[in-house]
């Protein structure tokens, strides 16, 4: 099983190399990659290279490493919080990060600021969840305020976000604001994706760290405690770790939504509910499924097709499979 997972978003990312308005050959692509990972040459033609190095190839990192990402946060917190419908962005991070990009776009400060913007939307966004829960909840760690909080949280910068669009231009800017937060991995260069690979991967490395540890919360804070563990500071390190991954992941490709509720039920019917193996298991198929779906919205139409919209699409009669399989529902 653990080959298949492993297996499985390398061969997508192989094949996903040869779709594309450019027609390529499985010799071609495997020409180009042979040349650039090999001491010897190849002799690929020039564009085939460009289109598969420059274009294709940083586009199918991103895919995977974006599914990845929100389906091993989306886990992470259906874990600490012990609640199947839980989603990356319940504590407010998406949210926050569309307003950060949106006021980026809105002040015209480029493809590296948007991002930088919507980053740190995403963190500003986590970090009043907290401090309201905090305050709120008289200094412990109250799981339901910290959800309402985030509610509370991600509904403020959902307007924010609305008065952005209000005030932005309504020819160019708007647009622009609108066309970021369906999502897309169009615009995904090599540079973008090593500075996302950073956070992301700090976060999945914590989440690998703690995954025995996440066990012990479906007994319950109590039954964890007395088992040695400190629910606090265990559930404030999940909550940074899945949130630097979710951040890092939208100011990358906008808000793509189900990802990270969707996986982590179709993962834990596969695998189970011990989080050793869902964790990596959710990282595969996440990034799997992320890149089918972006290989349809590049290919489906001559017009590319946001991702968010094509997630909500395919997730939402998907999850709806799930319910019906997990709860036993008739026809």
């Amino acid at each position: 099983m653990a080959l298949l997972f492993g297996l499985l978003p390398a061969l997508a990312g192989l094949l996903s190399l040869l779709i594309g308005r450019y027609p390529l050959t499985p010799a071609t692509v495997l020409a180009v990659l042979g040349g650039h990972l090999l001491p010897f040459g190849h002799d690929a033609p020039a564009t085939a290279e460009i289109v598969v190095v420059a274009i294709r190839l940083p586009r199918v990192a991103a895919a995977l490493l974006v599914g990845a990402a929100l389906s091993m946060a989306g886990t992470a917190y259906q874990g600490i919080f012990r609640n199947p419908l839980v989603s990356p962005d319940i504590l407010g991070v998406a949210a926050g990060a569309g307003f950060g990009a949106a006021l980026a776009i809105l002040l015209a400060t480029g493809p590296a600021g948007i991002q930088v913007s919507a980053f740190g939307g995403g963190l500003a966004a986590v970090s009043m969840t907290w401090l309201i829960t905090r305050y709120c909840a008289g200094g412990t760690d109250t799981v339901l305020v910290l959800i309402l909080a985030g509610v509370i949280v991600g509904t403020v910068f959902a307007a924010l976000v609305a008065l952005v669009k209000f005030v932005a231009d309504p020819m160019n800017v708007l647009p622009a604001i609108t066309f970021w937060l369906m999502g897309s991995l169009a615009a995904v260069g090599w540079p973008d994706l090593l500075a996302a690979s950073v956070p992301i991967g700090v976060g999945a490395g914590t989440l690998v760290l703690l995954r025995w540890r996440l066990n012990l919360l479906a007994f319950g804070d109590e039954d964890a405690r007395a088992l040695g563990v400190d629910v606090g500071r265990l559930r404030l390190a999940v909550v940074v770790a899945a949130t630097l991954m979710t951040a890092a992941s939208v100011a990358l490709s906008g808000v793509i939504g189900l990802v990270g509720l969707v996986v982590p039920h179709a993962t834990r019917l596969l695998v189970g509910p011990d989080h050793r193996a869902l964790l990596p298991a959710a990282a595969a198929l996440g990034g799997t499924f992320l890149l089918i779906v972006d290989d349809a919205a590049r290919s489906l139409v001559s017009a590319e097709i946001p991702l968010g919209i094509l997630t909500s699409l395919v997730g939402a009669p998907f999850f709806l499979a799930l319910l019906r399989r997990s709860y036993g529902g008739t026809a």
